[in-house]
């Protein structure tokens, strides 16, 4: 199974989309952002890493309170989704899309509207009251 996480990066009311590019695996649909695992690396590091790697900015990861992960199967591969409430750090730039076709800034309230990858839809629907709290 694919350890994988992603960043819940919440701004006032809305939270931070991203539209998977052509050729990926789930291209077209909208994700969290982040990525994989890698071996010996901790998820809250790898998240930090990802984000940079692919928005070029920086955010601060909220641990607590601790989301659900989500297991989730697709045709072609097994993933465990851990989210993780995040913001961008003060002295960030603002978000590009290095590695997806967009991004978009979402009301909490619409990200159900949206064509989200599978794991991230039961993510999603899983921790909304939490984050929304």
């Amino acid at each position: 199974m694919l350890e994988v996480v992603c960043a819940l990066i919440l701004r006032e009311e809305s939270v931070l989309l991203c539209q998977r590019a052509d050729g990926k695996h789930l291209a077209g649909q909208w994700e969290f952002p982040g990525g994989k695992v890698e071996q010996g690396e901790e998820s809250p590091a790898a998240l930090r890493r990802e984000i940079e790697e692919e928005l070029a900015c920086l955010i601060d990861v909220v641990e607590e309170p601790v989301l659900p992960p989500v297991l989730h199967v697709y045709p072609d591969l097994s993933i465990r989704l851990q989210g993780f409430q995040s913001r961008l750090v003060e002295s960030s730039p603002e978000p590009r899309a290095l590695e997806h076709a967009a991004i978009e800034w979402v009301p909490r309230a619409q990200v159900m509207d949206f064509s989200l990858a599978g794991a991230d839809r039961r993510l999603w629907q899983a921790v909304k009251d939490v984050v929304n709290g």
